[in-house]
């Protein structure tokens, strides 16, 4: 009974992560209108499943560190209890975060999980200074790594910009195809071929419009090739790029509950996780993606591209060598680091992210721990 409780309870998970965290790899793309909704979660369902899928190979160490081994004694990481506490704890705070519009970390939940959990199981035995070391850290240095490296890399895009004397245009949209045509190109041929009628300059007005109408797009070449075309193909590779990365770092840690308690061979068990997940951000993701798609700060294209390029780096990098950051405080750091250079950031939502990630680790600690003295009890 408790073993399918586990499995169960680890889909539910799997389920409320892809929830809150599916969209969060192409929240550029969406933010700066280079696709729509459907198109954008479908690119960061399709991503993150085969970063799931590749997690057998390059993120076992992070299986481990979330199984709990290490945190508490050995018969305690492997108690079917003790995860199911673990992850009802975790996939509860992850759920109402994303009801909400927050987007939180799951890796912060499950932290909080598993000392709430082992405070009521262990109670002194937890081992505080892993704890530190090996989980809290990572999630507090990250964001701050992050926002530094977007900001520069930004900063440094658009220097060479400028010293390349590459201009960005506003431009208008003509005609029913919504071509978007540059100002400087607007000539009688170009209200021609939109199936405008031919006007002089001296006729024409100007209308203003809600910034979702307008767009600054790249006209000139370099070394012959079209940048805004590069431009936007780099920035969808880059959105799948970190939404890879996502599932990568994020499905070992959610299967590292089956992996303690021996319930299912790793790979059927990353393969179910990844299918939970998919469902959880096909269903549930949209509050969560107008968060931190449109109310962090104003992005196009190059903005999008380099928060994307730190991002998937940065989350990679820490997979591989099994450190447990958040894509989330990633993703949101990078985000921030733009704003802070263009100087469009929204510090009151910021204010309002920041807050729900200091009170993830408590809220999964009190939820987790409650759910191990209801399981205590049922037992």
């Amino acid at each position: 009974m408790l073993i399918a409780l586990l499995f169960l309870t680890t889909l539910f998970l799997a389920y409320s992560n892809g929830a809150n965290d599916n969209f969060k790899g192409v929240a550029t793309l969406y933010g700066s209108r280079a696709i729509n909704y459907r198109t954008a979660i479908t690119l960061a369902t399709l991503a993150t499943f085969a970063g799931s899928v590749c997690a057998l190979l390059l993120a076992q160490g992070l299986v481990t560190s979330f199984s709990g081994k290490g945190l508490v004694p050995q018969d305690t990481a492997g108690a079917a209890n003790f995860l199911i506490a673990v992850g009802l704890g975790a996939a509860a705070t992850v759920l109402l975060a994303t009801r909400l519009g927050f987007p939180i970390s799951t890796t912060h939940s499950l932290v909080g999980g598993l000392l709430g959990a082992g405070l009521m199981a262990a109670g002194g035995e937890v081992n505080f200074s892993r704890l530190g070391g090996a989980f809290l850290l990572p999630l507090l240095v990250s964001p701050f790594i992050a926002l530094a490296l977007a900001a520069m890399v930004y900063g440094s895009f658009n220097h060479l910009r400028r010293r390349w004397n590459i201009t960005k245009e506003t431009c208008f949209c003509l005609g029913e195809r919504r071509e978007f045509v540059p100002a400087s190109a607007l000539s009688a041929e170009t209200m021609t071929a939109a199936g405008l009628p031919e006007v002089s300059v001296s006729d024409m007005a100007v209308t203003v419009a809600d910034t979702e109408a307008c767009q600054q797009l790249y006209t000139d070449r370099v070394w012959g090739f079209q940048l805004q075309k590069w431009l936007n193909l780099g920035h969808i590779f880059s959105g799948a790029s970190v939404s890879f990365a996502r599932g990568l770092n994020d499905t070992p840690k959610i299967a590292g509950l089956l992996v303690a308690s021996q319930v299912l061979d790793i790979r059927w068990g990353m393969v179910a996780i990844a299918t939970a997940m998919a469902v959880g951000g096909l269903l549930h993701a949209r509050r969560v993606a107008e968060t931190i798609s449109h109310k962090i700060t104003e992005l196009n294209h190059g903005q999008g591209f380099s928060a994307n390029l730190v991002t998937s780096l940065l989350v990679i990098f820490a997979s591989k060598w099994g450190v447990p950051v958040s894509t989330t405080h990633v993703s949101v750091g990078a985000i921030f680091g733009i704003g802070s250079v263009t100087g469009q950031r929204n510090n009151a939502m910021i204010g309002g992210i920041l807050l729900s990630w200091l009170v993830t680790l408590p809220v999964a600690m009190v939820l987790s721990a409650l759910s191990f003295g209801a399981l205590s009890l049922v037992g």
